[in-house]
């Protein structure tokens, strides 16, 4: 009876230590001593012509490495703010600093785009949302908007590598499903991909994905996908159900994949968490392909 009992707090302690969802950040994910650190500018756009009369914020990150002398990789992410924000849940530009620094990934700069949005018609009104227009629906619009207007904008300022292995996709949640679906219309452009807590339901038809990788010819991408246990589970659909059907249809077709399951909610603390490692993954062979 007494082994039980401490059996039994022993289990309630582990419990109140590792609580479901508690992800915290590493030391990749802060600044380091003797790391140069990159530069990150703010911009507008508002002159799409894939997504007429929207306007947008985007960031852009210059590693310290970047001389102009050669192509640099790129990465581009949905819902930017939130990935570049220095206080935020994932601060990419940290972990960039720090693996380029070290040679774990290829100098990349770091394209942080934000959905779109329609000017208010009128003084006390809100934008209006082209998130899930943009991000959800299946069709080659937001590779479009990506590939011909936002990276040729990049360009003008910055040497691009013209290699498909050079080029990686960011998202989460509804940026994670969209990141898929560029890499998927455009392979040829987009050889790997980033889906954290990725929102393969039908928000806008994207459930269809799992049974549409079994039944189509392998592309040539190589997708990193987390969720957590706790995700969301809606009308749409059942967010971890739908990326475990991901995870088997990829690994049905002998994909290059990754999928990392934990136990978290419909937020970015664990992919934060795993951030590091992830790109460490992603870009392990870049010495190799990418030259």
């Amino acid at each position: 009876m007494r082994f039980a009992l401490v059996l039994f707090l022993a289990s309630i302690t582990a419990s109140a230590v590792h609580a479901a969802d508690d992800y915290i950040l590493g030391p990749d994910s802060y600044p380091q001593a003797g790391v140069p650190k990159g530069e990150l500018t703010k911009h507008s756009f508002a002159d799409s012509k894939v997504f007429e009369g929207t306007v947008r914020d985007y960031w852009v990150y210059v590693p310290a490495q970047y001389d102009g002398s050669k192509a640099a990789c790129v990465m581009v992410f949905q819902d930017g703010w939130a990935y570049c924000n220095p206080n935020g849940q994932v601060r990419v530009t940290n972990v960039f600093d720090n693996l380029i620094h070290s040679g774990e990934m290829p100098v990349t700069i770091g394209l942080f785009i934000n959905p779109g949005e329609f000017p208010a018609k009128k003084e006390g009104q809100k934008p209006g949302r082209n998130r899930s227009f943009e991000y959800d629906t299946l069709s080659d619009d937001y590779a479009r908007f990506v590939i011909d207007e936002m990276l040729p904008l990049l360009a003008k300022d910055y040497k691009l590598t013209d290699k498909a292995e050079g080029r990686a996709i960011c998202g989460a949640s509804s940026g994670g499903i969209c990141a898929w679906t560029v890499a998927w219309e455009r392979p040829d452009y987009f050889h790997k991909v980033s889906s954290h807590i990725g929102s393969f339901t039908n928000i806008r038809g994207g459930h269809v994905y799992p049974a549409l990788i079994r039944k189509t010819e392998n592309k040539p991408i190589r997708i990193h996908l987390q969720d957590g246990s706790n995700d969301l589970d809606n009308e749409h659909g059942n967010w971890p159900l739908s990326n475990l059907q991901m995870a088997a249809a990829l690994k049905f077709k002998n994909y290059d994949y990754h999928f990392v399951y934990g136990d978290g909610a419909h937020n970015r603390k664990h992919s934060g968490a795993i951030f590091p490692d992830e790109m460490r993954w992603l870009w392990r062979d870049w010495k190799e392909t990418i030259k």
